[in-house]
């Protein structure tokens, strides 16, 4: 892979794989039963995983104090895998912890950590399937993190070709929500030039507007050299309420239409290549992908495709 960062050599069989909680607390014996699943196919693939109690820790909705969740993210293993999503990686990011070239995964809540990884210019981390969400991911997404992890070339991902022709930059992958609260921050990457992949879960067409908004105000958008969008779960959800307090009447099909509107609002203009319905997100089928590499987004085949 292309890369101007420092990049982790690829993962052997006997590598160790630490883990890290550094967001919601896991609750729930379903969710324990999600974690041993994930742990399980890392095995799998001749990974040693270093089990250790961390769906015991608990503070309120977090998973552990600030200074407990921060001291995973020292670990040394090859590979750091995050347990699941929710809230709280941000809050690390106070004490600016160094954060080395070493492979870190994880995906919604870990984008703050994935792109303060970036920021200090380290390479290594990887938007993919968290270790809960790992085991009930489709043969497919499990085998591409197993290639990325291991050095092997990763097939093109394909979407719908919203047009603007073809770009090259180093890519950049990220929960909406999450990214939006790192912009003016030191921990924000440099967007000059960059394929940029969005998603995002539960949140309403207006809000969805709101955030792409704030980018397009802080100059952000304008930076980039092409913008693909992932899925966005119950982004489109009738149920979910405008800001003028209208629903989507029941119709799931208005729903989506308006949510596409807000995305094609929001972006027609940038004269950049845009590419919806990536397989990134939060639905099962979430493709991993390496932040950092060069990459290359054709709006109007639909692809997305790593170069080197």
């Amino acid at each position: 892979m292309r890369s101007a960062l420092p990049w982790p050599r690829p993962l052997r069989p006997g590598d160790r794989v630490q883990l890290a909680a550094t967001s919601s607390a896991l609750e729930g014996r379903e969710a324990i039963d999600r974690l041993e699943a994930g742990m399980a196919v890392l095995e799998g693939w001749g990974l040693v995983v270093e089990r250790q109690p961390l769906q015991e820790r608990q503070w309120g909705y977090l998973a552990g104090r600030d200074g407990e969740r921060g001291a995973d993210l020292a670990a040394t293993a090859p590979l750091l895998a995050c347990l699941r999503g929710g809230w709280g990686a941000a809050r690390l990011l106070e004490g600016a912890p160094p954060l080395p070239a070493r492979w870190l995964l994880g995906f919604s809540d870990v984008t703050s950590l994935l792109w303060a990884q970036v920021a200090q210019g380290q390479g290594g981390a990887i938007h993919g399937p968290l270790v809960t969400t790992l085991a009930a991911e489709p043969a497919w997404s499990q085998e591409r993190l197993r290639q990325l992890l291991f050095g092997e070339r990763l097939a093109p991902l394909h979407g719908q070709g919203w047009g603007g022709g073809g770009a090259s930059g180093p890519l950049l992958v990220a929960n909406l929500t999450v990214a939006t609260h790192l912009l003016g921050t030191p921990h924000l990457p440099d967007l000059r030039g960059a394929i940029l992949v969005l998603e995002d879960i539960g949140e309403a067409p207006y809000r969805i507007d709101r955030m792409l908004t704030h980018w397009r105000l802080a100059g952000a958008l304008g930076q980039l050299a092409g913008i693909g969008f992932g899925d966005f779960n119950g982004c489109d959800d009738d149920a979910s309420d405008d800001a003028a307090g209208n629903s989507a009447d029941g119709d799931p099909a208005q729903a989506h239409r308006r949510l596409e509107h807000v995305l094609r609002d929001r972006t027609a203009d940038l004269g950049i290549p845009l590419v919806a319905g990536l397989a990134v997100g939060h639905r099962c089928g979430n493709a991993a992908l390496p932040l950092g590499v060069e990459a290359r987004l054709d709006g109007q085949s639909g692809t997305l495709e790593l170069l080197g």
